[in-house]
């Protein structure tokens, strides 16, 4: 199977990443799923089976571009379209096909991949976390995090209350017309990609790219490259090859997202409209408060957080969304109070 993520771009240049896996048969999930059966399908996403050095085309409006696979199944496009592409909507589709022969009788191997590319309308575009950020994982306690992640599944994965009706207010804007994109930036690794696209389609938290971390083993530790460095570079990236707007970014306080938003102000000056951060590690609060300071000696605030509602009022109070949309996230969060009661 071919396992693309959603990609990114302009009109002028898309990034996509996938992969090409042997189909393991994992599925959706259900709400009454046991244990036994969560921990079966995570099992099956981290013992994946990997085609490494076959070949996978792109083809968009036409035109065609090769990449091949990695040691590790990977497949990375930067395509440069023979002319800019002209979409009226934020989504773009492209069509992959596996070119090599992998098995005998194997018919044709495709799917479909999108990539997400702001259209005119664009206002902004948001960065987010995601581990205590939009789901509560005790990302900062280990044996916490592998229990929710091991035993868990895209339903029992529930968001902060007001989480998704935030998101969704801020894809929507000031013109209701959801042109802006949402990106995601997390140090999970790329085999949780259809759990945590499952669990935000569940919850109606919007789609967007998400850039999550290869899973190899190094002499120094389990994930290659440091939590730091690899949120860091995708962010960054996005900013690259998402030009000329600007970006809320969201994050929390427990594992250095405050520090490495200040480095991305540092680097791309006038393009840090706001910067959200959800306070769940007390200790850490007087260098969150430090590094907020230091943001706003280079012009950016930063919100410290315990409630989305005083998120989303800041962002109201700024005029980035629509006054209508605050009453869908207090409704929100009353809910989710209630379901989770």
């Amino acid at each position: 199977m071919i396992a693309p993520y959603k990609g990114f771009g302009s009109r002028e240049k898309v990034y996509l990443i996938g992969r090409v896996l042997k189909d393991r048969g994992i599925g959706l999930s259900e709400i009454s799923d046991s244990r036994w059966k969560n921990f079966s399908k995570m099992y099956k996403r981290f013992m994946s089976w990997e085609i490494p050095n076959v070949k996978v085309k792109a083809t968009i409006n036409g035109d065609s571009w090769i990449a091949e696979t990695d040691d590790e199944g990977y497949f990375e496009f930067f395509i440069n379209p023979k002319q800019p592409l002209q979409n009226t909507t934020p989504w773009v589709s492209l069509e992959l096909e596996l070119i090599d022969q992998i098995v005998p009788n194997q018919g044709k191997v495709n799917t479909k991949a999108r990539v997400i590319i702001p259209t005119k309308d664009v206002e902004y575009g948001i960065i987010s976390d995601i581990d205590d950020t939009i789901v509560p994982t005790g990302a900062t306690r280990i044996w916490e995090m592998l229990k929710t992640t091991f035993l868990g599944n895209a339903h029992s994965r529930i968001p902060f209350p007001g989480v998704a009706a935030f998101y969704q207010a801020l894809e929507k804007g000031t013109d209701g017309k959801e042109n802006n994109p949402l990106f995601y930036v997390s140090s999970s690794p790329w085999n949780l990609y259809d759990f945590l696209t499952e669990m935000m389609s569940v919850h109606g938290i919007p789609l967007g790219p998400l850039m999550l971390r290869d899973l190899g083993l190094s002499r120094e530790q389990f994930i290659a490259g440091s939590h730091f460095d690899h949120k860091l570079s995708q962010v960054e990236k996005i900013f690259e090859l998402v030009p000329d707007i600007s970006f809320i970014l969201i994050g929390d306080s427990g594992q250095y997202d405050p520090e490495i938003y200040l480095q991305v102000i540092k680097d791309y000056p006038g393009r840090v409209k706001m910067i959200y951060i959800r306070h769940v590690s007390e200790k850490r609060k007087e260098t969150v408060l430090h590094v907020k300071n230091k943001m706003k000696s280079l012009g950016v605030d930063m919100l410290l957080i315990e409630d989305t509602l005083k998120a989303a009022e800041d962002a109201l109070s700024k005029g980035w969304i629509r006054e209508d949309d605050i009453q869908d996230i207090i409704n929100e969060k009353i809910q989710d109070g209630l379901n989770n009661s």
